[in-house]
Formats: structure tokens, C-alpha cells, sequence
């Protein structure tokens, strides 16, 4: 994973070109999730030249519009939610540090719990999982009983 800082008021896309530049060429055909301030030509463009499949829909605008995967595009709500969850830190959403450094530091850290927080829930669950299957008898079934309860 990739991040970066940029000035308020610098534009997405051509930040978004200096990260695709730092994560360095595929070997197989990966596909890139972008948003629709990403869409335009030369981003795409340099993410295919790189070996990526950009997932960007066309802005409604667009004279040719192309054909991209509408149900791995819908993935990209996971990474909003990521971005709602870095915000509920205070300390990212009212950027108390006045050193970027320091900043950038503590969203890796935020980065990290995050990462650790959703698998210890996948864990949870699939630890659950496992001991449902252990219980599996008669009352456990998922079968419906037959004959008459006595």
C-alpha cells in the first residue's frame, strides 16, 4: 500500500499519477479501483502502460465511453469506509501535527490497528465457525427433525 500527502489545493489526478509512478510496473494484469477524479485519459493510459486494468466508469460527458466491470467497481466502497474510519481518529481528522512526517506516521499506524481490528474479527468468526461445526447433532442440524418429538 501507497499513500501520500498533497497540498489542499493540488488536483487528485496527478497525485494520483505519482503514486501509480512509486508502486512500479505488474507482472500479471492487476485490476486498479479508481474514482471518477481518476478517469481521465492520461491516468488510465499510464495504469494499462504499467499493467494494471483501470475499474473506472466513463463521466457521463464522455463522447466514447468504455465498458469497465460494474461489480468489482462497487469494491471501492470498501476503501470509503476506510477512509470514514481513518476519520474517526481525531487526530487524523483535525491534523494536530505540524510535521507531515509525524502525520503520515500516525496514519500508518492507524493503518495498521485497522488492518489488525478487521482480522481479529475474521478470526472471531471463524473460530465461531469452527466450533458450530464441532456441535453438529441432532438439536445442531440444520436438517429438519422428522418423526414425532417425544
Amino acid at each position: 500500500m501507497k499513500f501520500s500527502l498533497s497540498p489542499g489545493n493540488a488536483h487528485d489526478a496527478p497525485e494520483g499519477r505519482k503514486l501509480l509512478r512509486q508502486l512500479g510496473s505488474q507482472t500479471s494484469k492487476s485490476p486498479l479501483l479508481m474514482d471518477r477524479a481518476y478517469e481521465g485519459d492520461a491516468n488510465r493510459q499510464q495504469a494499462k502502460a504499467m499493467g494494471m486494468e483501470p475499474v473506472v466508469p466513463p463521466k457521463k460527458s464522455r463522447l466514447n465511453p468504455w465498458k469497465y466491470d460494474r461489480d468489482l467497481y462497487k469494491k471501492r466502497n470498501e476503501v470509503e469506509r476506510l477512509f470514514r474510519r481513518l476519520k474517526g481518529y481525531r487526530r487524523v481528522f483535525s491534523r494536530f501535527d505540524k510535521l507531515d512526517v509525524i502525520f503520515m506516521g500516525f496514519i500508518a499506524f492507524a493503518l495498521i490497528f485497522e488492518m489488525l481490528h478487521y482480522h481479529q474479527h475474521a478470526l472471531i468468526i471463524s473460530y465461531v465457525f469452527l466450533l458450530n461445526l464441532g456441535r453438529r447433532g441432532p438439536q445442531h442440524s440444520r436438517l429438519p427433525q422428522t418423526g414425532n418429538p417425544v
